[in-house]
């Protein structure tokens, strides 16, 4: 809504802010190609009229000019507009409604009937269509084949012992809780500040097979009850928790399986790089 202003000691500044939101406006309904019947051109000319008066400086009547010339690319808007509507033949929706809820019912039936247009479809089996159905049934396999169970071969689980890691060259032929013991107190000091340690910034290393061989321990730490694995499923994140000493659990215990694969340990190392 646009303020009044009247007199030589009216707020200039008030008027300038005015004239600028009127150029504004307009240049919404040009840019966004609204309908350019939202602007109340007379209230805005009225505007501009009463402002006149007041300009003493070249810069205000630029400003002033500039107003004027997009109220009239809204008025040319407006004329475009009103000629569209008129040259597509144009309706307003809300008038057709309310024109259609004022006929009588008789009168919306006839309409209908002869503006009506029903599909037809008409089937028939062709000779055609019956030899290819009968050569479809003939060729086809008898229930007790098609229906046939899709054979299986059991196999028993297989466990790495440590002689074949050590023969893969993942561990040494160092006594294997020695390593235990070794990395325990790795896990303990690297977690002495806040009491755990993120599970993959424990087991990484420089090498790929580095980082399998520290995980494969870590396992056995957590199955001996050297230390406890935390799971963050919100942060999607693991943690690793050492115990002052190894712990007899008791219960069922769960198996979690993290995976240790090569991409994993590739992106583990470049995000560690940033």
């Amino acid at each position: 809504m646009i303020r009044s202003m009247s007199g030589k000691g009216s707020n200039v500044k008030k008027a300038r802010e005015d004239l600028q939101r009127i150029i504004e406006t307009c240049k919404s309904v040009e840019t966004r190609g609204l309908d350019p019947y939202l602007v109340d051109v007379d209230d805005l000319i009225k505007a501009i009229k009463e402002y006149f008066p007041n300009w003493e400086n070249v810069e205000d009547l630029c400003l002033d000019t500039e107003a004027l010339n997009h109220i009239a690319s809204i008025v040319k808007m407006q004329g475009e507009w009103v000629k569209n509507r008129a040259t597509a033949l144009y309706r307003d929706p809300f008038l057709i409604e309310e024109k259609i809820l004022r006929l009588p019912l008789e009168s919306i039936v006839e309409i209908f009937l002869e503006s009506w247009r029903p599909i037809v479809e008409f089937e028939q089996l062709t000779i055609n269509g019956f030899s290819e159905a009968l050569k479809y049934w003939s060729e086809l396999p008898p229930l007790s084949e098609r229906w046939q169970r899709v054979g299986f071969t059991k196999t028993d689980l297989q466990t790495v012992t440590h002689e074949d890691v050590i023969k893969e060259g993942f561990l040494s032929s160092e006594s294997f809780f020695e390593n235990l013991e070794n990395l325990w107190r790795e896990l303990k000091e690297a977690a002495s500040v806040k009491g755990r340690v993120k599970y993959w910034d424990f087991i990484g290393s420089d090498t790929y097979e580095e980082t399998v061989k520290r995980a494969y321990l870590t396992s056995f730490l957590i199955t001996y009850g050297y230390a406890i694995l935390k799971i963050n499923p919100l942060e999607e994140e693991i943690f690793i928790l050492p115990n002052e000493k190894p712990s007899e659990g008791k219960g069922e215990s769960i198996s979690f399986p993290i995976s240790i694969n090569f991409e994993e340990w590739m992106k583990w190392k470049e995000g560690r790089k940033n």
